[in-house]
């Protein structure tokens, strides 16, 4: 099993690899294309803003890469917080275009329809609520909680890629996924046990 978790300099790569491998399972940081090509899952983790995610991407030469691995190939991928973002069609972030792999927008929380005084960043553990049946979740509970660390939501356009849910003054999009792609607005590397059971299902995944 060959994992490679794609390296855009935007991310604490080091606690998704330290997690990957305290499951047992061997993992490489890297933004080469060949070890790419050759991986049988890919992980897109990403902190920062979303043109910069976009541009870290196209500086690396890696667009054309995973639209064939991901897109044609079909090959496995989890984007974790700006990695999830970046494959929405946009952000109100940034002008840059996303991958556009699913049907959604990035938008920007305010903190006055959230309500109740609510934070922006949204900042902590908040629990997730499954709206898909799939392995990913196999032996959670609606009451599983992850750590989140964001200022941005995905707004999804069809309910057939809403992954999860959870709720902050409002219910907004936690996770999305169309056939082999994946992504959650939470930190699984940094949400102990429910963290480690979402990316061991990811890896043990069979798309």
């Amino acid at each position: 099993m060959e994992i490679i978790i794609i390296d855009t300099g935007m991310a604490n790569v080091g606690s998704v690899s330290n997690m990957i491998r305290y499951l047992g399972f061997q993992c490489t940081v890297s933004n080469d294309i060949n070890l790419i090509k050759n991986a049988d899952k890919l992980i897109l983790p990403g902190v920062g803003s979303f043109d910069e995610g976009m541009l870290a991407l196209k500086n690396s030469h890696l667009l054309d890469c995973l639209i064939e691995e991901v897109i044609t190939n079909r090959k496995p991928i989890l984007g974790i917080c700006l990695g999830m973002q970046l494959m929405t069609k946009g952000s109100e972030e940034g002008k840059i275009p996303g991958l556009g792999w699913f049907d959604a927008e990035t938008k920007k929380f305010d903190s006055t329809y959230l309500g109740q005084k609510r934070i922006v960043p949204h900042m902590g553990w908040n629990s997730v609520k499954a709206s898909k049946h799939l392995e990913l979740f196999d032996g959670f509970e609606n009451s599983s909680k992850f750590y989140f660390v964001h200022s941005y939501y995905v707004d999804a356009y069809n309910s057939s890629e809403i992954l999860c849910t959870t709720e902050y003054g409002e219910k907004f999009v936690s996770g999305l996924n169309k056939d082999n792609i994946f992504g959650v607005q939470f930190h699984p590397e940094k949400s102990h046990r429910y963290g480690m059971n979402l990316l061991k299902s990811f890896i043990e995944l069979e798309c």
